[in-house]
């Protein structure tokens, strides 16, 4: 089955939970079925769900003979353990022949290719692809369609489609997350479950509180957002130049995705017979009147702002069928002596003797901060690319003042975790004129790396390019990168095995208060718009510091110099007690998130680590000293088995 207009294809994409649902949903006007295997993918929490080895054959077979294709997803982030047993999937789902796979982890790509298998690639939403030459990197490495990010508006989709010629799919209706694709990190620091391993606790449907400047804001839920709704928006989706038209709902019952097939499907069809006749609204009330939470268009016509926060029932963090809820508020666990103990233990079974002593790097937001890092000596220092607000960006006059100033540390520019074509144009014309006296760059995306890897400047390889195995790792040192920073999700296990078998440099990120959540959705619009329902100081930051609260403690939320917003922890990452073991296991460097300090916060915090570093085998307590200037330290997901 395939609808054409004006010689374009174009796809309806459905989903499915189950083999009975899949039974239904593919008899319906759809063009096009995807679901989940027994393993591997991003929907693993309810039992029951996902399909076998016997009824993914099968499933094949009665899809191909109704001319409809069939995609899986493998889209989750590998451990070491999964390797082996992804070696096992990929060869049968090579030999069944589905259509495609749905993958994350660049260690699928890397598995292929070892393993000359044929199966066509998708790239998920979980790569978070949001600019050209993230495409034609992932073409170059094999993929054939590209999810686009959640937060692609219709125009760039246009841009991307005809600059690349990719296949792209996006989302129409259904699931969406707050946070940008594999940038949420809240559940695994809190739960110990990933949200990029399809273990995902949903802390974006708690009731939050918002404070700033000393008030209280009514936002109830401010990060849960609607449903995506595109139904009466087809024209524009097909004039953008999207292939493939995804409705999210693999957790969904039968007869609600058979509904929702049949109506875009006979809308689609109804579009191509008669454009000019085309009535959007059929069926709409219809459509609305059935919704699990209100509805919204999202991204593709802009930002939304606050109308894309979602207050109806399933928007409080409850399942809409049964009541209970994702999950409650929960506060980051707290250093224990007890647990520090059992995790140097550990580390030391799987570590050898360190080959040479490990270096310190420091991300800084400003000037002030980073002639700290300078004063102090320490080997790298990190010009961050998103710059929290009130600071601005380092200019060009900055990063040549610390150039002359640097003596033996290291000089890299940071790049922001998300770069459009404007991005590329700024770093482009910075980096391609006279040589900047710096001796890498920080990179977060695959576009970045291709695109700069003939820049002549060293790249390392930022914690949200999300390396969880040898694989990745071994593939983007083949694209470039000279270090990688290991995943902030890794539990102790998977974090031991990793580093015993990657061979690559590697980073860790030990210290500070890195962003759990970095979200296109501006938190700020809430204290501009809504009026104060009361007062109250923040516990641990300046009043001017916007906070998410909860009965179990309070994230600061900075906004960059992008609009963008990054929710960090509300406790310190503090890994200072084991860096001895974890030298042993071939870290190469620690690094401190320093941007949110003060500068003699920040002086102090190098100071214990620059101790530690220095005498590793001395006894000078836990911390040596060093005190918390949040609330308090945690261990985030490496206490976790």
């Amino acid at each position: 089955m395939a609808r054409y207009f004006n010689g374009k294809e174009i796809e309806l994409l459905a989903p499915a939970g189950t083999f009975e649902i899949f039974r239904e949903v593919v008899q319906s006007r759809c063009d096009a079925v995807y679901f989940g295997g027994p393993v591997l993918n991003m929907r693993m929490m309810r039992k029951g769900y996902n399909l076998s080895h016997e009824e993914i054959v099968e499933a094949l077979d009665i899809a191909h003979r109704l001319n409809k294709k069939v995609y899986i997803t493998v889209n989750n982030l590998f451990s070491e353990e999964d390797v082996e047993e992804a070696r096992e999937y990929l060869r049968f789902l090579d030999h069944a022949r589905p259509d495609a796979l749905i993958v994350q982890d660049m260690a699928v790509l890397e598995l292929i290719r070892e393993m000359e298998l044929t199966v066509p690639i998708h790239a998920s939403v979980m790569m978070n692809v949001h600019n050209l030459e993230m495409i034609h990197a992932l073409r170059d490495l094999g993929v054939s369609r590209v999810v686009t990010s959640r937060e692609m508006d219709l125009q760039t989709a246009k841009l991307l489609a005809q600059g690349s010629g990719m296949e792209l799919e996006y989302f129409v209706h259904g699931d969406m997350c707050s946070v940008h694709g594999a940038n949420c990190y809240f559940s695994s620091q809190v739960f110990g479950m990933s949200s990029n391993r399809g273990k995902c606790m949903k802390p974006c449907r708690w009731d939050y509180r918002i404070k700033r400047d000393g008030y209280v804001y009514p936002a109830e839920y401010p990060l849960a957002v609607k449903d995506m709704f595109m139904y009466e928006h087809l024209p524009e989706l097909i004039e953008s130049g999207i292939t493939s038209f995804k409705i999210e709902g693999r957790m969904r019952d039968k007869e609600f995705m058979v509904s929702l097939a049949n109506s875009y499907g006979e809308a689609i069809d109804r579009y191509i017979d008669d454009p000019l006749g085309f009535d959007r609204r059929v069926d709409s009330k219809e459509l609305y009147k059935n919704r699990k939470r209100d509805f919204s268009t999202a991204y593709a016509f802009g930002r939304p702002g606050l109308s894309n926060i979602n207050r109806r029932y399933e928007g409080t963090g409850k399942f809409y069928s049964t009541g209970k809820v994702f999950s409650t508020p929960t506060a980051e666990r707290e250093l224990s002596e007890e647990r520090v103990g059992q995790l140097r233990e550990r580390l030391a079974e799987a570590g050898r003797a360190p080959q040479e002593k490990p270096e310190l790097a420091v991300r800084v937001n400003n000037m002030k901060q980073a002639r700290v890092v300078l004063e102090q000596g320490v080997e790298n220092l990190y010009l961050s690319g998103d710059v929290y607000e009130p600071d601005r960006p380092f200019t060009k006059k900055d990063i040549q003042e610390l150039g002359a100033l640097k003596g033996n540390t290291k000089l890299y520019l940071g790049m922001p975790r998300m770069m459009t074509e404007l991005h590329f144009d700024m770093y482009d014309q910075l980096l391609g004129g006279e040589r900047l006296p710096i001796d890498g760059l920080l990179v977060t995306n695959l576009g970045a790396i291709r695109r700069y890897r003939p820049s002549g400047y060293g790249m390392i390889g930022d914690a949200n390019l999300n390396v969880y195995n040898h694989l990745s790792a071994g593939l983007y040192a083949g694209l470039g990168l000279a270090k990688l920073t290991v995943s902030p999700e890794m539990t102790l296990e998977h974090f031991t095995a990793f580093t015993s078998r990657c061979e690559l440099p590697l980073e860790v990120v030990v210290h500070g208060t890195p962003a759990l959540m970095y979200m296109e959705h501006d938190l700020v619009e809430n204290t501009e718009v809504m009026e104060p329902i009361g007062q109250e100081d923040n516990r641990y930051v300046s009043n001017d510091v916007l906070v998410l609260k909860t009965d179990q403690g309070e994230n600061p939320v900075y906004r960059d110099q992008y609009g963008r917003c990054h929710l960090l922890f509300a406790k310190e990452l503090c890994y200072l007690p084991m860096l001895n073991e974890m030298s042993g296991l071939g870290i190469s460097c620690f690094r401190i998130e320093g941007t949110t300090y003060n500068a003699d916060q920040l002086r102090g915090i190098i100071t214990s680590y620059q101790n530690k570093l220095n005498a590793p085998d001395s006894d000078s307590g836990l911390l040596g000293g060093l005190q918390p200037v949040y609330a308090g330290f945690t261990l985030g997901s490496l206490q976790f088995n």
